[in-house]
């Protein structure tokens, strides 16, 4: 496996190093290249659980982590006992993040290892993301954006080095289905996880969100999906309604990246 040079140049320089992870393709490459590079003695990858993370991602990730022999170490996080993450405002990923990475800093010192690092990429700089103001106060590094790597290149890349989710669909927190405003709670979380696997179970592939407006859920998924949700729409009324939605909407529009914020992204 060749590695891409700039990143492997950047983990040698950088020394022992603590990830973020995720399981999406961004903080994959960064384990999978780090672990190459460092080796699992000086390379941790770590896994924040909360209700807030997806079943689904978890197991993907912890898949691709055995897949590539990365060293992983899971831990429990606590942003929904914060009450300013639970109300939900347009900064909620702000005490999401604070939390992640008040606990790997912790595990860093204990550890000695002092570069603690994450997935943000280039292309992430114009997208709302209050998380990265907990990173900068925490002292988190972005190799991937201080290399100017965007999302091409960071897919490209984990395809050539058998990455098997290299093309897989982002998939944020569970939380940020949730319409601002709205309580974050772990029964909230809990509907759209299940909604949305539910619909990946129909069929429903790509990008694809179930958003939480309270009594009722809208979703949204790439245009190609129209005449899957349209064919089955009884079935999805019906278990939206198991679930606990009085009612479930389709966007025409589709997925839209920020659609939940007062000005969409």
């Amino acid at each position: 496996m060749k590695l891409p040079s700039d990143l492997a140049a950047w983990f040698a320089a950088n020394g022992a190093t603590l990830l973020g992870y995720s399981g999406g393709v961004d903080s994959t490459v960064l384990a999978v290249v780090g672990n190459r590079v460092l080796g699992p003695r000086h390379f941790l990858a770590v896994i924040g659980r909360s209700p807030s993370y997806p079943d689904v991602q978890w197991k993907a990730a912890t898949d691709q982590a055995k897949r590539h022999q990365v060293p992983l170490l899971e831990i429990d996080t606590e942003e929904l006992g914060d009450p300013s993450y639970r109300a939900n405002s347009t900064d909620r990923c702000y005490f999401c993040k604070r939390e992640l990475w008040s606990k790997l800093v912790a595990i860093g010192r204990e550890r000695g290892i002092r570069t603690i690092i994450d997935g943000t990429h280039a292309d992430d700089r114009s997208d709302h993301r209050p998380g990265g103001r907990a990173g900068a106060e925490a002292g988190i590094r972005s190799p991937l954006a201080e290399l100017g790597w965007g999302k091409a290149q960071i897919r490209a890349t984990a395809q050539a080095i058998g990455i098997t989710v290299w093309d897989a669909p982002a998939s944020p927190c569970l939380s940020s289905r949730i319409r601002y405003g709205l309580e974050v709670t772990p029964e909230r979380l809990s509907q759209v996880d299940r909604a949305e696997a539910f619909l990946r179970g129909l069929g429903v592939v790509g990008d694809l969100r179930v958003r939480h407006l309270g009594d009722h859920a809208r979703i949204e998924a790439t245009g190609t999906m129209a005449p899957l949700l349209e064919t089955a729409w009884p079935v999805i009324e019906a278990e939206f309604r198991a679930i606990g939605f009085q009612r479930v909407e389709r966007d025409p529009r589709g997925y839209r990246r920020g659609s939940l914020l007062p000005v969409a992204e």
